[in-house]
């Protein structure tokens, strides 16, 4: 019961973040104009990160541990970085950084002695750029983009007397990226907005701002005549190694002409801790703007090995500042509808600085978060922007005969946006609207997430594109986009739009008449089913036809007559009583009970089966195959039992995935290969009772090492 009402309470969570993180990146990344400043925009990343780390079935394909910066601007061209340019993760606490290595620890399989060296280093708050050099000489500068291309912007980055056009020195690598953050010192900022102001021109919000907006000029001149730095802080795509440390690399690059920011090499957790707390010391004192410091493991070796995840190395940490708390006024307290019919309560404050940030809104959770709080419309509450949190109401403050005066909160019945019943089932923690498609809410957000990158990806159908025809009629259910073609003459009709731009829409669209099995699962936008947990299904089940059978019959009984008996040929999911049906779906790896029910809901509803018959008007799932490795391992089943001489579990599975195996957690009949460590005990025994394929960690390592 307690994981029902986590997952509830996630779900909820995550659709109402999504869509307000989406717009901050883009705000930040893109249009250089954020509304929120870094602490708060790492508050929401980090309470969306939380929740999808807890609860990985249920990842959103706008997730913000998925993906990185914002796409680049149409004004520029189009450059791919030789490497992804990735984020970092965040830590806010003390014990964020013991629990970072710590994973280190565990990924590497290092013992409790090995001494895990760490550089420190100022989190310089700017622009970030990458820089390739060829033969020594600057031949391309990019902005990150969205981590895997970013936009040209080389004239702009040569103005910059920080970046050398040629690398001084020697040693350096025929071909290398060098990354760093463009930025402007607070003087310089100053000076520049005192300058805007006595010519009566728009003066800018702040460092960061400054340096972006004057950097991403289509008129070089402009960004010539800004006062702009550069610090470099890592590199990649290096044609040959150059160091054999991370401090010993920065030494290289300011040798090459670079400027760095102060390194420091700590040798345990408390050392570099001290270190974090002397920079924040020192941080007023500092000409430029910071919000943290950076932790990133020295040895380059180690870095190899740890790797990266979706979105960021697990070599690195950003230790960020610390949060501040203020008063204010509770004025209301609104109801958000999430993309599953999830009720959100959000209150609305009397703006107030905190930090000199200025926080109008704060999350409530759920009702019960309301109740426990106990917290009423015009009460005076302390709120706190925190980096471990978004924005939140820590309760009320002040007297206690003015605050037992006020109404209240009473939950919802009704759904704000559609009026129709709002309802908590025995064991949610969340109410929900029961209006599914009819709730204009939800069918945007139904509709935002089935054309999302990680579902169908429809490039074009945005999502003021998917609200303004939504509005108009056009967009009732996802089956509705692939008839837009019917729509041609209305929607030129419209302002913006034209005959190139409508046929690039409509050719994406008929691009998506045959999608992968998984994403077509995945973009139904089930509960409880997320990206992973629909490639699983999908492998599972092979086709939509197999897999919708398997989930109805798990629900209703077939006709009488058609159950065939036990271990009869033929027998399947779709032709199983629903209990053997039930327990068929649960026993597919990574499904459980929670998943399974949620399926089995999902199919028992008409208006879903509706939805579906009617998509299936306009497209044709491809039946599951797995990806083709040059690897013997690709498509197979591998378990790894034991210990791994200097190769942890964690890393084990990153390989045998990077190599295209499924990594399973026990022994049985599907197993193909048994990686078997020291005392591995009785997977060991199990695989030679049904004749798996067994070797051992050296063989293993040469699999790997033939990559």
């Amino acid at each position: 019961m307690t994981d029902v009402l986590i997952d509830a309470e996630a779900e909820a969570g995550l659709a109402r973040l999504g869509a307000e993180i989406a717009d901050h990146a883009r705000r930040y990344h893109a249009e250089d104009a954020p509304t929120i400043d870094d602490a708060q925009y790492d508050a929401l990343v980090r309470e969306h990160a939380a929740l999808e780390a807890a609860h990985p079935q249920l990842v959103r394909p706008d997730s913000p541990t998925q993906t990185v910066g914002a796409p680049p601007d149409a004004r520029f061209a189009k450059v791919a970085h030789a490497a992804p340019m990735l984020s970092l993760d965040n830590g806010f606490s003390a014990q964020d950084a013991y629990d970072f290595t710590a994973r280190v620890r565990r990924y590497l399989a290092l013992t409790p002695e090995t001494e895990i060296a760490l550089t420190v280093e100022p989190k310089i708050d700017g622009l970030s750029a990458n820089l390739t050099y060829e033969h020594g000489r600057l031949v391309r500068g990019a902005t990150r983009g969205d981590g895997t291309t970013g936009e040209d912007i080389t004239p702009n980055l040569r103005t910059i007397a920080d970046i050398p056009a040629h690398l001084a020195g020697d040693g350096w690598p025929e071909r290398i990226e060098i990354r760093g953050e463009v930025y402007m010192t607070r003087a310089d900022f100053a000076a520049l907005n005192a300058a805007l102001a006595a010519n009566n021109e728009r003066t800018l919000a702040n460092p960061r701002n400054g340096a972006a907006g004057s950097l991403r000029q289509l008129d070089v001149s402009i960004t010539a005549a800004r006062p702009l730095r550069f610090f470099a802080h890592g590199w990649a795509a290096a044609s040959a190694p150059f160091a054999e440390t991370q401090h010993e690399a920065m030494a290289e690059l300011a040798g090459w002409g670079f400027t760095v920011a102060g390194i420091a090499l700590a040798r345990s957790e408390e050392d570099a801790l001290a270190r974090y707390e002397a920079i924040e010391r020192a941080r007023p004192d500092l000409p430029f703007d910071i919000d943290g410091v950076v932790y990133k493991v020295d040895r380059l070796d180690w870095q190899a090995r740890l790797g990266a995840q979706a979105k960021a190395p697990r070599w690195a940490l950003a230790h960020k500042f610390a949060a501040e708390r203020a008063t204010t006024r509770l004025l209301a307290i609104d109801i958000q509808v999430g993309r599953t019919g999830a009720l959100t309560p959000v209150a609305r404050l009397e703006p107030v600085s905190v930090g000199g940030v200025v926080v109008s809104n704060a999350t409530l959770h759920n009702e019960d978060e309301i109740a426990r709080l106990d917290v009423r419309i015009g009460d005076l509450v302390e709120v706190q922007r925190a980096g471990d949190v978004i924005p939140q109401v820590l309760g009320w403050v002040g007297d206690v005969a003015d605050h037992e005066a006020r109404v209240p909160f009473a939950a919802l019945t009704q759904c704000p946006q559609c009026g129709s019943e709002a309802v908590r089932e025995a064991g949610e923690i969340v109410r929900r609207c029961t209006g599914g498609l009819v709730c204009p809410a939800q069918a945007v957000e139904r509709l935002r997430h089935f054309v999302g990158r990680r579902a169908m990806d429809i490039d074009g159908l945005g999502a003021k594109t998917i609200e303004e025809f939504h509005g108009e009629g056009w967009l009732a259910s996802p089956a509705d986009i692939f008839r837009l073609h019917t729509r041609r003459a209305e929607i030129l009709a419209r302002e913006g739009w034209k005959e190139k731009s409508l046929g690039y829409l409509l050719a994406a669209i008929d691009a998506r008449r045959a999608p992968a099995l998984g994403r077509f699962i995945f973009a139904l936008g089930i509960r409880h089913v997320g990206e992973v947990t629909a490639k699983d299904l999908a492998r599972a089940f092979g086709t939509f036809a197999v897999f919708q059978t398997a989930c109805e019959a798990a629900g209703t009984p077939p006709p009488l007559g058609e159950v065939p008996p036990e271990g009869a040929e033929g027998a399947g999911p779709g032709t199983l009583a629903p209990a053997e049906a039930l327990a068929h779906l649960t026993a597919i790896e990574g499904i459980g009970p929670v998943v399974a029910t949620a399926l089995v809901d999902f199919f028992h509803e008409p208006h879903n089966r509706a939805v579906v018959a009617d998509l299936l008007t306009q497209l044709a799932p491809v039946p599951y195959a797995s990806e083709t490795r040059a690897s013997p391992v690709t498509g197979k089943t591998i378990v790894f039992t034991g210990t791994l001489e200097n190769l942890s579990r964690d890393e084990a599975k990153a390989q045998a995935e990077a190599l295209g195996a499924r990594v399973a957690g026990s022994v049985s009949a599907k197993t193909d290969l048994v990686v078997a460590g020291a005392d591995a005990g009785s997977k060991l025994a199990k695989a030679a009772a049904l004749g798996v394929e067994v070797i051992d960690a050296a063989g293993w390592a040469a699999i790997w090492e033939a990559r």
